[in-house]
């Protein structure tokens, strides 16, 4: 297993003295609080409503964290607004000017929001999708073009990126083997299969049809017996995954299991694809057997191929692509 990890940068809990007043609402402090009018509530609305789609987004801008707000969205008795996380954070206390925030809520500027249309966050990626304010969220945790966690599976590695990056960050930082081609033959030796604590995490980055393919090599805990598992996971989205399939196969003393099956996308941890049992199973004892041997050290070899599902146009069925 990788000794090293990566760290990865997070927001400091420290708040600056000096916080933009950009998300002051003087003429909405008092209207749009659980105490004010609600005729007053309305028409302080209907006046914000015309305000630009970018200066309104500017005040749903937390001070403090910078992340949109959504309700509850609170502020003190002098305008001053903040998400609900952040209130916490801050210990009741405004950011801006240090008065106790109490349990106002800021129902102008939610009803405000229900108003708008954003594009998705991550439209520098290629999203090209427009939302409702409070749709946007679930959109996002979804989007297809939201970067990708890395796929590494023997530390947890924090890196998120898109797949070009994340080949790299595989090769330069988690040393892993690439190659080209869509064969493999692995060879895994382990002097004590009855030890799993410290397996050896195995995986290696195959680039064909031009795409990258993750192959892994695992050792868990199942009930009381270890258990060795090999699968593939496709570095890309699930609907292109299934257009590719592969076969693994492991064997000796004359005997052979195979597997065939479709790669998963790298947006199932690997985790997931594990606990799944979506690959080669290969229980201890067999495993030993195809070792050879006196059976004390595991010796398994693991061979495999990928290739691409083509539609075959006079019969609609899916022919295999094999790569040379």
């Amino acid at each position: 297993m990788e000794s090293n990890s990566i760290d990865s940068m997070t927001s400091s809990d420290v708040i600056d003295d000096e916080i933009h007043h950009h998300n002051q609402l003087p003429s909405l402090s008092k209207l749009g609080s659980n105490n004010g009018n609600s005729n007053n509530n309305n028409s302080a609305v209907s006046s914000a409503v015309h305000l630009s789609t970018t200066s309104v987004h500017e005040l749903l801008e937390c001070p403090v964290c910078t992340n949109s707000m959504y309700p509850p969205i609170h502020q003190c008795h002098n305008g001053h607004t903040l998400c609900s996380d952040c209130k916490t954070r801050v210990h009741n206390r405004c950011p801006t000017c240090r008065q106790e925030l109490g349990d106002i809520r800021c129902l102008a500027l939610e009803k405000v929001a229900e108003s708008l249309e954003l594009p998705c966050k991550y439209t520098s990626l290629g999203c090209p999708e427009i939302f409702p304010y409070y749709s946007k969220l679930k959109h996002e945790a979804l989007c297809n073009f939201r970067p990708y966690n890395c796929p590494y599976a023997g530390s947890e590695c924090t890196i998120v990126g898109d797949i070009p990056f994340l080949v790299a960050h595989l090769r330069d930082d988690h040393k892993v083997d690439m190659h080209s081609g869509c064969t493999f033959n692995h060879r895994y030796v382990k002097s004590n299969p009855r030890d799993v604590e410290n397996a050896t995490w195995m995986l290696t980055v195959f680039h064909c049809f031009g795409q990258y393919f993750c192959l892994h090599f695992e050792a868990f805990q199942l009930g009381m017996a270890p258990v060795y598992m090999a699968f593939l996971r496709f570095m890309g989205e699930e609907i292109e995954a299934r257009n590719y399939s592969y076969s693994l196969e492991v064997g000796g003393n004359g005997r052979k299991l195979i597997w065939e099956g479709t790669p998963r996308s790298i947006r199932d941890g690997h985790l997931k694809v594990r606990d799944g049992h979506d690959g080669l199973m290969i229980q201890r004892n067999m495993a030993l057997f195809f070792s050879g041997g006196d059976r004390k050290e595991l010796k398994l070899r693991v061979t495999g191929r990928i290739w691409k599902e083509q539609e075959n146009n006079e019969g609609n069925a899916c022919m295999p692509n094999l790569c040379s």
